[in-house]
């Protein structure tokens, strides 16, 4: 039942929702589709192996791609064109975060891997992924420089590319449209747009959650969860902080700076957001419950990134059929009413989201930075058939694949060719990656030590609404506190990495 339902979601997206895209949806095999590129197939890189004993290409891809078969036709389809090529691929069958520097040097690790950009670059620092001469590729000349600079690295004094881009990723906003309150034309689209207010600023956003909550106590307006940096990073990087300082043009990983700049209105926001949300927005609770309660109306809005898309549809398509409709009609009317927009992109400068958004004057507010990331292939350092391996991420990167991953799982796709017949998405996210909006990950392996101090402060100060509640004092009840919860975040990390490493 789970594939059927997958198999008629994915037919009513293609056409429904990607009716924009020309009703073209690639053969997903390397063949032709008379709408790009693909028209000649990936370009040849010239392996050439034994078809009687091929050589076996292990993929690591990340969970939701194989959980909504993506995976599967891709590793179906590569095997199929290149059957007479001596090349195999299978599922590495590892967990998506598997540690390849550990895993690597003792042969356990994939030859190729599917991972944002701030992991594959942790492994290229200390080479355990390979520099790829990209421009042998079919997806070079259609990948924007964008991209490809979240996996450039300078190694010795020479600048190598150590990663193929494939899709880029920000934190979205997921609603129903169907949820929309009857009045939202009204009294929620104050300069007459067509965009509600909610979507356009954090102080809308906030007060239409709060008008929410206080109707229905088990109903919430926006929930994501608080300790998550990735997700509620709006709070973290929109008042004029930072991760990482610069200097001489390269990353400065002794510089920290998620305290600087006016970065403790951006907490005290965070804490005052929480106040309409339930405990469950201090650990990981919303980001596993998310997709169902979207879907059964707990939540109005949610926080979660444009390949989870398909998630979000299951469990809508479940929930109308559960209300009554067949399955088709369930999966249409998932698809005409789920919704995915940019975070609002304004919030108030003194981060206090009480405010009523018409008296804030222009320079009374920021412009709203999310934390967004590059996905893409990484070619493992341990591999013995690196050509087969280019091989195979030139495949995997074609239009016909990357087109299909877009139908399939929503992305947003790097290659600009795709992008073009895939609706507004991807603009819209490339707009804000070149506009600053977008703070990209940075592509070092320190940044791998900035997560769990953020998490566990985030979490902490998203927990001091709920402490007040059951009676408790506040643990962080002004600036001062704010500021130094900032300043434990900066010296944990820098700790963490110069300090506790050694």
């Amino acid at each position: 039942m789970r594939k059927r339902t997958s198999f008629l979601i994915l037919a009513l997206i293609l056409a429904l929702l990607l009716s924009a895209c020309g009703g073209e949806t690639g053969a997903g095999s390397g063949g032709t589709t008379g709408t790009g590129p693909s028209d000649t197939g990936p370009a040849d890189t010239g392996f050439q192996g034994d078809p009687n004993n091929p050589v076996i290409l292990h993929v690591l891809e990340n969970d939701t791609a194989k959980a909504e078969g993506y995976l599967e036709a891709l590793l179906t389809a590569f095997n199929e064109a290149y059957k007479d090529r001596g090349i195999q691929a299978v599922d590495a069958n590892m967990d998506e975060f598997t540690d390849l520097a550990t895993n690597g040097p003792y042969g356990y690790g994939p030859d190729v891997l599917y991972q944002a950009n701030d992991q594959l670059m942790r492994y290229a620092e200390d080479r355990h992924i390979l520099p790829i001469d990209v421009e042998k590729l079919d997806c070079y000349a259609s990948t924007p420089e964008a991209a490809w600079d979240a996996f450039h690295m300078t190694l010795d004094g020479t600048q190598y590319t150590m990663g193929v881009p494939v899709n880029v990723q920000e934190p979205m906003l997921f609603y129903r449209e169907d949820q929309m309150p009857s009045d939202w034309q009204t009294r929620w689209d104050r300069d007459g747009n067509g965009t509600a207010d909610f979507f356009e600023n954090w102080c809308d956003l906030y007060a239409l959650s709060r008008e929410i909550h206080d109707a229905d106590p088990n109903k919430f307006g926006f929930m994501v969860s608080m300790n998550n940096l990735y997700l509620a990073s709006p709070f973290m990087l929109s008042f004029g902080n930072y991760i990482f300082g610069e200097k001489d043009g390269v990353l400065d990983d002794t510089d920290i700076g998620f305290s600087k700049g006016q970065a403790v209105n951006g907490l005290w926001a965070l804490r005052q957001f929480a106040e309409q949300m339930n405990e469950g927005c201090i650990d990981d609770t919303v980001t596993l419950n998310r997709y169902e309660k979207l879907a059964d109306g707990s939540y109005f809005t949610a926080i979660s990134t444009p390949d989870t898309y398909s998630l979000f549809l299951g469990n809508l398509t479940n929930r109308y059929k559960q209300d009554g409709l067949s399955e088709e009609e369930a999966a249409k009317k998932a698809v005409e009413n789920l919704k995915m927009v940019e975070l609002p992109g304004k919030m108030p400068l003194n981060g206090d989201l009480s405010q009523d958004s018409a008296s804030i004057a222009e320079d009374g507010w920021t412009t709203t930075v999310v934390m967004g990331g590059v996905n893409g292939y990484g070619i493992s350092s341990y591999t013995k058939y690196r050509e087969a391996c280019l091989e195979f991420v030139n495949f995997a990167t074609s239009f016909d694949m990357i087109k299909l991953r877009a139908d399939t799982l929503g992305i947003a796709p790097t290659r600009s060719d795709v992008a073009a017949q895939c609706g507004d998405t991807a603009d819209i996210i490339f707009n804000s990656l070149s506009s600053g909006r977008i703070y990209l990950m940075p592509s070092i392996k320190a940044v791998n030590q900035i997560w769990v101090p953020c998490q566990t402060v985030m979490g902490d100060v998203a927990k001091d609404p709920f402490r007040v509640k059951q009676g408790e004092a506040a643990k962080y009840p002004g600036t001062a506190e704010l500021q130094a919860a900032l300043e434990t975040i900066d010296r944990n990390i820098y700790d963490a990495i110069h300090t506790l490493a050694g």
